[in-house]
């Protein structure tokens, strides 16, 4: 499952459906006092293809750099970067009839008839594998995690180079749409 995930997550997140968003935060920290940022040695080993690898990285960059922070070698906050997949199946199921069979002799379903009908029902499934990316903000001198975002969609391995990128872009900005950090206009 893991190298499916970095295959599907190597050509990008889309799909018709937008990023669905939620995250969790320590509501004790006062987050304008930190002023610089670095990734941990997990977010620099994300196991996802280099180009998407990059788009990841420069997305959050741009957001943190919109709230005022500063990339750093010794950063009062690391980030650190986590990615999931699970493969789902989505069943439609569509009930079709005519005659007698369906709906009875007299006209209603609630009555009793013969002969003439029949119904068939068909199930149509969608296979589709749905990738979640975790970012963790972590205070470096608490070694505490004080702001979670997670970001989760639909795979497509088909995004065209240009599509990719916009999706990462905007589901890192989704994410980040919570941040107690507003950014700066």
């Amino acid at each position: 499952m893991k190298n499916l995930f970095i295959f599907l997550l190597a050509v990008g997140i889309v799909s018709c459906s937008s990023v669905r968003t939620s995250y969790d935060i320590d509501k004790s920290v006062d987050f304008t006092k930190y002023k610089t940022y670095g990734y941990s040695e997990d977010a620099l080993k994300l196991p996802v293809q280099e180009l998407n690898r990059n788009r990841v990285f420069n997305a959050v960059d741009r957001e943190l750099a919109a709230r005022g922070l500063t990339k750093s070698d010794n950063p009062d906050l690391l980030i650190d970067l986590h990615a999931r997949a699970e493969q789902k199946t989505e069943a439609t199921a569509t009930t079709t009839g005519t005659g007698a069979g369906m709906y009875g002799r007299y006209g209603g379903p609630w009555r009793y008839g013969y002969g003439g009908g029949f119904t068939t029902t068909t199930v149509d499934y969608n296979n589709y594998v749905e990738g979640t990316l975790f970012v963790n903000v972590v205070d470096k001198a608490q070694d505490k995690i004080v702001w979670q975002g997670r970001g989760t969609k639909t795979l497509d391995e088909t995004a065209s180079p240009q599509k990719r990128e916009s999706n990462i872009n905007n589901g890192i900005k989704a994410i980040f749409a919570q941040y107690p950090v507003k950014p700066k206009k």
